[in-house]
């Protein structure tokens, strides 16, 4: 079985890494030709461009940045559409528009190749690691088939419906993260603004109802260390993908109320050039209109996640 992987970026290039390690016959490409080496150098064959990935792969993925290059890959003339051999089958790993991956499997079935939409949670070091959940939408017998491949890439693999699905779950997924993590930065300054020590309050409120559930355990590696660099997973993927979200919501005819709030931090967060901050930067706002700093050690943060 021949794979070709397109798309070598933060995420594209574990995965990809992981593939070959698995031992698969495994031929990739990337805009980048040091990501390329990177990957020659562990036993995979590089290729010069999409065409000669996609002519003699029996599966073929892609992990690309937006919905418009992902169908730019798959449509050009150099394309997937136009070089996929009938029978392959292709997973897009990306964070894509649910309409935009149904195009374009209704599109690639007149050439008789499956299409899947497989997008990933589980930021880069899943990605280099394998632990990653990733949602499949699409055809179950094309998922069972190749279930153990995708096996070699993520230990939680997860059917969810057919093409597109594997996008509306990923959507809400990162929406629901991108909303409460706002809510978590408010409610600490404010207390923080009424005379609580960060520590303290952190601590009481990872010992409350929900806290015990490890609600406020996200606060930990950036926020209450008021640290935004590097980025895990860079503002301007999260606004990508918060956008998609909204987008599908105006699609669907229904108000995000809530998620609508808390993107107007994101936008302005953006409008300050954060976009290579990690996506939490946002969460530094409500503090600073507050007037107060939470910028703790981290050696006390430990302390306070082992209680």
């Amino acid at each position: 079985m021949k794979i070709g992987f397109v798309g070598l970026g933060a995420m594209g290039s574990g995965i990809a890494s992981n593939i070959a390690n698995a031992g698969y016959d495994l031929t990739v490409f990337d805009v980048d030709q040091s990501r390329v080496d990177s990957l020659v150098n562990i036993g995979a064959q590089g290729a010069s461009s999409i065409a000669t990935v996609a002519r003699d792969a029996d599966v073929l993925f892609t992990s690309l940045p937006t919905p418009s290059v992902v169908m730019a890959v798959g449509t050009g003339p150099d394309g997937l559409e136009a070089h996929l051999k009938p029978g392959a089958a292709w997973f897009d790993l990306s964070t894509n528009s649910p309409t935009v991956i149904r195009q374009l499997a209704e599109r690639l079935k007149n050439k008789n190749v499956d299409v899947l939409d497989a997008p990933v949670s589980g930021r880069p070091q899943g990605a280099a690691s394998g632990k990653l959940a990733i949602y499949i939408g699409g055809p179950v017998d094309i998922y069972e088939k190749y279930k153990t491949l995708l096996d070699s890439i993520g230990d939680k693999i997860i059917h969810v419906g057919a093409v597109g699905a594997g996008n509306t779950t990923k959507l809400v997924h990162n929406l629901i993260s991108l909303v409460s993590r706002m809510v978590l930065a408010e409610g600490m300054s404010l207390g923080v603004k009424a005379g609580m020590e960060p520590l303290v309050l952190w601590g009481a409120l990872r010992q409350g109802a929900i806290g015990r559930q490890r609600t406020f355990d996200v606060l930990a590696d950036h926020y209450m260390q008021d640290k935004y660099d590097p980025a895990g997973f860079a503002l301007t993927l999260a606004h990508k993908d918060f956008t998609l979200a909204l987008d599908l919501a105006q699609e669907l005819g229904i108000s995000l109320q809530q998620a609508s709030e808390a993107y107007k931090f994101y936008n302005e967060a953006l409008a300050r050039d954060w976009g290579n901050r990690d996506s939490r930067a946002p969460m530094s706002i409500p503090n600073e209109r507050a007037g107060i700093v939470i910028k703790e050690d981290p050696e006390k943060i430990r302390q306070v996640l082992m209680q």
